[in-house]
């Protein structure tokens, strides 16, 4: 069980503790060192067993799955979009290319451009001049309009909002300036009235209750949360320890419960064996075949030489001597002693 050794920290006590920070600690780190430890033995364990599993299981599975789902899902799409999609888009690029887009520009340059000039030319030539007359009637009416809505509205409007609606809306502006005078000195001693019955009936008290009861509750309380987390930490770094003891106690006894023995067995007695039965056996057995073996080759050697003079000695006999400077008889008996000397050859480099 390879762990790492937790570092070590110094523990330092704070200045000015008490009887009652003293009182506190000592059980509190006794009853954290007894639950923390087989937590941290546990744990280290468990942390041994998951790196074995990611490594021997999790993570081989992991790739494994990985190449079946690029082999089902990625390589299957990519040769979709490869060998389909991209084809298939290309075509109907050049498609709405010939369909659309060429069509398209012979309309704009052959049909649209034309009729835009012969429009332009109607503004220019009809439609201006057209625009300056009525443009000119409209001013004539506009003036006529604006002088008769100026004494028949404007002044009458004047005259309305000057000697009628600025009196009224002043008389208006002091009643509801007075209006709010009275809500605002209403709703300010009302606040007033109610700020002081809360102060005096929850506030205080609940100042006497924070100040009296719930700060030295809360102090207490604060001290006794510090020293148990002290003492967890304590705890913890101790069973780390602890941990670590158990774990090179349990990796020596494997090393000479198992590892030791197997080691011995190997070195002592699996390798003198082994030795014994290569020398003895192996090496015999090997040398044996290799001269069957150079054996079964002359002996095949020689047989192919007597097949060939037999064969040479049947034509001779039967044909003749040719009249030629190289007979067939003579081609035989050349290569039956090259055969010879390739076959001494070879039992010689054999033998040395």
């Amino acid at each position: 069980m390879d762990l790492e050794k937790p570092p070590v920290r110094p523990a330092v006590a704070p200045a000015g503790e008490g009887c009652l920070v003293v009182a506190v600690r000592v059980p509190v780190r006794i009853v954290a060192l007894v639950l923390v430890v087989p937590v941290r033995l546990v744990w280290d364990a468990l942390v041994v067993v998951g790196r074995f599993l990611n490594d021997a299981l999790f993570r081989p599975l992991g790739r494994a799955l990985l190449w079946l789902g690029r082999a089902v899902f990625v390589w299957p799409f990519v040769g979709l979009w490869r060998y389909a999609l991209v084809p298939l888009g290309k075509a109907l690029a050049w498609l709405g290319n010939v369909l659309l887009v060429v069509p398209a520009i012979a309309c704009y340059r052959y049909v649209l451009t034309p009729l835009g000039h012969a429009a332009l030319w109607l503004y220019a030539r009809v439609l201006t001049p057209v625009g300056h007359v009525l443009a000119a009637i409209g001013a004539g009416l506009w003036a006529g309009a604006v002088w008769l809505g100026r004494y028949l509205v404007v002044v009458p409007s004047v005259g309305l909002y000057r000697w009628v609606l600025v009196p009224v809306g002043r008389a208006v502006a002091w009643c509801v300036r007075g209006v709010v005078w009275l809500v605002t000195t209403v709703v300010t001693g009302t606040g007033v009235a109610l700020y002081w019955i809360t102060r005096i009936l929850l506030v205080l008290p609940a100042l006497a209750v924070w100040r009296w009861v719930l700060a030295p509750v809360g102090r207490v309380l604060a001290v006794v949360a510090r020293e148990v987390g002290d003492a967890l930490g304590h705890a913890w770094r101790v069973a780390g320890h602890v941990s670590l003891a158990v774990g090179r106690f349990l990796g020596t006894l494997f090393r000479w419960v198992f590892v030791e023995p197997v080691r011995w067995a190997y070195r002592s007695v699996l390798t003198p064996v082994g030795h014994v039965v290569r020398d003895a056996v192996l090496r015999p057995a090997a040398e044996a075949g290799r001269r069957v073996g150079r054996t079964t080759h002359q002996a095949l050697a020689a047989a192919r030489v007597s097949v060939r003079q037999a064969r040479a000695d049947i034509w001779r006999v039967f044909v003749g001597e040719p009249k030629g400077p190289f007979s067939k008889g003579d081609r035989e008996r050349a290569k039956v002693r090259a055969e010879r000397n390739v076959s001494d050859r070879q039992d010689v480099m054999t033998k040395g």
